[in-house]
Formats: C-alpha cells, sequence, structure tokens
C-alpha cells in the first residue's frame, strides 16, 4: 500500500457534506456530539471511534464497519511507514531448531 489511504474525514467531508450542503456544526447538531468532534475527525486529528461510527453509520445509511474500516486503513498506514525494526521471528525460530538438531 503505497498510497495514503483516504482518511474517514475527508470521507465523511467530501462525499456527505459537501453534497448535502451541510456544514460540520450541522451535523454536530444533528448527531449531538461536540463541534469540535466532527472538525477533528475532518482534520484527521482524531479517530473515528466506534460510537461514532455507529452514529455516522446511521445518519448517512451506512454501516459502522464502513467507517471503521476507513479509520483501520488510515492507522495501519500510518504506523507502516514508521517502518518498525523487528525481525520475521518464525523464520529465525525455525532457523535456529535447524541448527540445534
Amino acid at each position: 500500500m503505497k498510497r495514503k489511504p483516504t482518511s474517514p474525514g475527508e470521507i465523511l467531508f467530501e462525499e456527505f457534506l459537501i453534497p448535502l450542503g451541510m456544514t460540520q456544526k450541522e451535523l454536530a447538531e444533528y448527531l449531538k456530539c461536540d463541534y469540535k468532534v466532527i472538525n477533528r475527525i475532518i482534520n484527521e486529528k482524531a479517530s473515528v471511534s466506534p460510537e461514532m461510527a455507529i452514529k455516522l453509520g446511521a445518519a448517512f445509511n451506512t454501516t459502522p464497519t464502513f467507517w471503521l474500516n476507513a479509520q483501520m486503513a488510515i492507522d495501519l498506514w500510518k504506523l507502516r511507514a514508521q517502518k518498525p525494526k523487528i525481525r520475521h521471528l518464525i523464520h529465525r525460530r525455525r532457523l535456529a531448531k535447524k541448527l540445534y538438531q
């Protein structure tokens, strides 16, 4: 995965709020949450929680899984970009077993 996945915030803004002519404040009021929550999701400063995924799914006739999968894709992409320095454990253990047999 080389390209950054589309964030749930970008999806929310580009695919739902703009076409509906709805502001972040209006959505926050509709979902009965603080405006800052919506703003932080849209600006990728906060993740979509399971509770918010349920609310967004109900509001836009999507599934909570849609929102959580979008969030997970972004989270994994960010973590992969950090390139952890962990070697393959399974290969190393098999090699060690062969050496000691």
